[in-house]
């Protein structure tokens, strides 16, 4: 049976110290939904961007990945978390599917104007692909690499690409036009949640094919219905490839 739609949910997330709340936030959010599938925080939303303690926030994301296995169940839960490679540090995005991992990337475009090649280590641009998940194909650009329209290419046949983010305020009209372009673009759906801490531009939301935005500043959390029939239509009439 063709799936139609996906119940989803974009988190719009403060950072809160200690670590331990933003976990509490995440499974809160997660009990407040149990009917959606889909549920998308934002980028490093467990520690920030704690480079003082990247031991700590790494280990910190161990545990929170172990932790929100057992809680997740079914659904679809993706993230980023500060995760310790053999060469370094990385910002790691993890999609938990069924009490494991199921996909995990590493951020490929580092944010130069956030120091972030500083400390942390690029991802290969090999590990951005499209993974599937019940019969809907997926696709994750951690924030600054959605600016990047090869990487765009790589997720074509997506039918949802997801977007955690730490995007500023000044560029928030970039974020929006962006994800509305990708939408347009490879003919799919482009979730974004972006956090909500001072100076970031929340517009978390969702981009549709047919060009429909629900987007908003204010909740923690905003819920829609994925159609994934009209991706199927789009494709069909306005064909690209």
């Amino acid at each position: 049976m063709v799936k139609k739609r996906v119940e989803a949910v974009a988190m719009q997330l403060k950072n809160r110290v200690p670590y331990g709340r933003n976990l509490e936030r995440i499974v809160s959010i997660l009990e407040a939904h149990p009917g959606s599938e889909l549920l998308v925080a934002p980028e490093v939303c467990l520690s920030d961007y704690d480079y003082d303690n990247l031991d700590s926030a790494a280990d910190f994301g161990e545990y929170a990945v172990e932790r929100l296995k057992q809680v997740v169940g079914s659904r679809i839960l993706v993230l980023t978390v500060l995760a310790r490679r053999a060469e370094g540090y990385v910002n790691e995005a993890v999609v938990i599917h069924d009490g494991r991992v199921v996909h995990r990337q590493a951020k490929h475009r580092l944010f130069l104007l956030g120091d972030e090649d500083r400390y942390l280590l690029a991802g290969g641009e090999e590990e951005i692909v499209p993974f599937e998940i019940g019969g809907v194909k997926y696709g994750i650009l951690i924030c600054f690499e959605l600016r990047y329209k090869e990487l765009w290419s790589r997720l074509e046949d997506c039918d949802v690409i997801i977007v955690p983010a730490q995007w500023g305020v000044p560029r928030k009209r970039h974020l929006e036009i962006l994800a509305s372009a990708l939408a347009l673009v490879n003919q799919c759906y482009v979730v974004v949640a972006n956090s909500a801490k001072e100076g970031m531009a929340c517009s978390s939301g969702f981009y549709s094919p047919g060009g429909g935005i629900v987007t908003e500043d204010f909740s923690q959390s905003l819920q829609h219905s994925i159609d994934l029939a009209l991706v199927r239509k789009i494709r069909r009439h306005i064909r690209m490839r």
